[in-house]
């Protein structure tokens, strides 16, 4: 992934992230971290339909294990957390 300074961007303006942009997404760095993340248009929207997608699978795979009786329910929080500090 390409990276760019904020200071350059401050310096240059949007035209040197029009630049890295054209090879790809890009890191923004701040204070010698990496702090943002430049996407294309058609990169975000990928992203957002992958996210999407597997919210879906998600709950298809929840839904499945409520069929199939995979399910276990608790009367309280308490109940719950200390089944779960039984499993761990």
């Amino acid at each position: 992934m390409n990276a760019i300074p904020a200071q350059e961007i401050k310096r240059r303006g949007i035209a040197a992230v029009d630049e890295l942009i054209a090879k790809g997404d890009l890191y923004i760095i701040r204070n010698n971290q990496p702090q943002y993340v430049v996407l294309s248009q058609k990169c975000y929207e990928e992203l957002l339909e992958a996210q999407e997608e597997a919210q879906v699978a998600r709950i298809r795979a929840s839904l499945e294990d409520l069929k199939a009786g995979r399910v276990r329910r608790f009367a309280s929080a308490e109940e719950l957390i200390q089944a779960l500090d039984l499993e761990g």
